[in-house]
């Protein structure tokens, strides 16, 4: 089977670093999706209106596949077992028991929530959704609508993720910092962002300075203790 892409989404970040680990936990983050022109008709998307999710098809597309090697798949360029970087970085577990992005095929699924839908964009017509975790320039492969009845089970076990905390950092900003997000558009969603811990889960260096590229900006933070100070915005 070859796939193409059907569309790209537009995001704030630029690099993966910072991107949430999984979508809708950044609820106020914006993206668009452009279509590719064969696509962009109203009657590919008749009816979406009337649903607030959408799944997205997309691929890993920044992952560099043939240097995905160590001891333990013995040299396989697709390895049968990963490090989820919320087990720390240091436990294995099967690569189909979790949302890694190192996979056979480097598909990605994500639900995000259709903010609004602009037909009179100049690639129009283009989705705007709310929470995607997807890079800046990412190919979609194929849109389907959510589905409640269907797709949403809230009783389900989920194995490992069950047994972990999902924390969030306590904020605090510099006097400098704090004056240009008041002048920055989307300073909520780079704040829930940062919020989430941008930070691989076995990195705890309380003297380091981390950049997180988000829309043209370089936040510049550290953390300590569960807080996260966010220095400059550049």
């Amino acid at each position: 089977m070859t796939i193409e892409p059907i569309a790209y989404i537009h995001s704030a970040f630029p690099e993966k670093f910072g991107i949430p680990r999984q979508s809708g936990l950044a609820s106020t983050l914006l993206s668009k999706i452009v279509f590719e022109p064969r696509y962009r008709s109203r009657e590919a998307i008749r009816g979406m209106e009337g649903f607030d999710y959408l799944w997205l098809i997309w691929e890993f597309s920044a992952n560099k596949r043939d240097s995905v090697r160590d001891s333990e798949n013995k040299g396989r360029t697709v390895p049968l077992t990963v490090r989820p970087p919320r087990l720390g970085g240091n436990r294995y577990m099967g690569v189909f028991a979790t949302r890694s992005p190192f996979r056979p095929n480097p598909l990605g699924l994500s639900s995000v929530m259709v903010d609004h839908i602009d037909y009179e964009d100049n690639d129009g017509p283009a989705i705007w959704v709310r929470g995607a975790d997807l890079m800046d320039g990412t190919p979609i492969y194929d849109i389907k609508p959510y589905i409640s009845y269907a797709d949403s089970h809230p009783d389900a076990r989920c194995g490992y993720v069950d047994t972990l905390e999902e924390r969030k950092l306590e904020l605090e900003l510099s006097p400098e910092a704090r004056e240009k997000l008041a002048a920055f558009p989307e300073a909520d969603a780079l704040l829930e962002v940062l919020s989430l811990d941008p930070r691989p889960s076995y990195q705890d260096d309380p003297a380091r300075v981390y950049g997180l590229s988000f829309r043209g900006r370089n936040a510049r933070f550290t953390v300590n203790n569960g807080v996260l100070s966010l220095i400059d915005l550049e």
